[in-house]
């Protein structure tokens, strides 16, 4: 009897749409299955490492009180003002970068030189420049994001097709119209996929700013909870937090799909 060759698995192949949301959730299963397991067997001490159940009962509590929902209102108003002031300051500067040699020498360098500096060391210094009212939230965001912003935003740019570039050009078309009708629309998933990424980086720093100097808001509430060691409720923000992370992430993903579905892998 001939036996049937075995399918190679091929790299880079695609899982079907629900073979990809059934893995994606039995990762999640199993992981809080093993967190409910070390917990209900005595493996780590409550303190440490609340079980599932008294983490949801410290949100349950926060939910009903009203403190969780006012939380994730101050937080997410402050990305949505610090991140919008980053992006629309990014993609202009990253976008010229891309395509003007000059502007790439002038603002390269300097772009590279300040994202290694650690935002944190930055803290106070934006609590003496800008008190510790939302300027300074804002401000703890926007140094987090811009600089890595712009930085993808000109790769992006910069990966342009060239044959596209010259079938421009010899159609007769200006700089501006190379820019407007080539560049930019052949660069844009790239960028929103740059957004994408950074907004992941931007609720990093509104935590960190929000713990040092602040009085509502998420890690306002985990600052808090960690003076009194409740950790099942530093947990549960955390888990929120990762929570709604991953909502605003899928949704973008989903406008990337829809939005450039005239890329190649995107319909």
């Amino acid at each position: 009897m001939q036996r049937r060759p075995r399918r190679r698995l091929r790299i880079g192949a695609r899982l079907s749409r629900p073979a990809y949301l059934a893995t994606a959730v039995a990762t999640f299963v199993v992981l809080i299955a093993v967190w409910w397991l070390v917990s209900a067997l005595g493996f780590a001490d409550p303190m440490f490492l609340p079980g599932p159940d008294a983490v949801l009962g410290a949100l349950a509590q926060q939910a009903a009180s009203g403190e969780l929902w006012a939380d994730i209102g101050v937080s997410s108003l402050r990305i949505l003002i610090g991140f919008s002031l980053a992006t629309v300051m990014a993609v202009p500067i990253g976008t010229l970068m891309g395509v003007n040699a000059r502007v790439e020498a002038a603002l390269e360098p300097l772009m590279d030189f300040i994202r290694y500096m650690p935002v944190v060391a930055f803290v106070p210094l934006t609590i003496v420049w800008a008190g510790i009212d939302e300027g300074q939230k804002f401000l703890i965001i926007w140094m987090g994001t811009f600089f890595q912003q712009v930085l993808m935003v000109a790769d992006a740019v910069r990966r342009t097709p060239k044959t596209l570039v010259s079938l421009g050009e010899t159609l007769g078309l200006s700089w501006t119209q190379l820019l407007t009708r080539i560049v930019v629309p052949s660069a844009m998933p790239r960028i929103w996929d740059a957004l994408r990424v950074t907004l992941g980086w931007a609720w990093t720093w509104l935590v960190v700013a929000e713990l040092v100097a602040a009085s509502s808001g998420m890690g306002f509430r985990i600052t808090v909870a960690q003076r009194f060691f409740e950790t099942d409720l530093i947990i549960g923000y955390v888990f929120v937090l990762g929570v709604l992370g991953l909502i605003l992430d899928q949704l973008m993903r989903a406008a990337g799909r829809r939005m450039f579905a005239y890329q190649e892998g995107r319909a």
